[in-house]
């Protein structure tokens, strides 16, 4: 018998909760928006509604619900507080839709 490290596609071993969890917290368009672009460098809130041009009480609502269910991370530098995205799930999901993706 020959056997594999391959992943079979159908594995009833295999778990997609916290990808599933992820995919449902990403099919809002801002929060897809908002962690495509903190896939190519890490943003304060400020730079995510100007790039979005969204009212900044929206964009951090958002933001709460991608900390919430760790997503995304804050780092704070003086009184900002700068996003990046640290699910390597997300990471995986958002590059396979998008590769690259960054506001200018």
């Amino acid at each position: 018998m020959i056997e594999t490290a391959e992943k079979l596609p159908f594995d009833k071993n295999q778990d997609y909760d916290r990808e599933s969890e992820i995919l449902k917290v990403l099919g809002h368009p801002i929060r897809l928006k908002i962690v495509a672009g903190l896939m190519s460098q890490s943003c304060n809130v400020k730079k995510i509604w100007e790039c979005l041009d969204l009212p900044q009480a929206t964009v951090s609502q958002h933001l709460a619900l991608l900390k919430n269910k760790d997503i995304i991370s804050g780092r704070r530098e003086g009184v900002e507080v700068f996003y990046q995205v640290t699910s390597p799930e997300a990471k995986r999901i958002v590059g396979a839709i998008f590769g690259s993706f960054s506001c200018s």
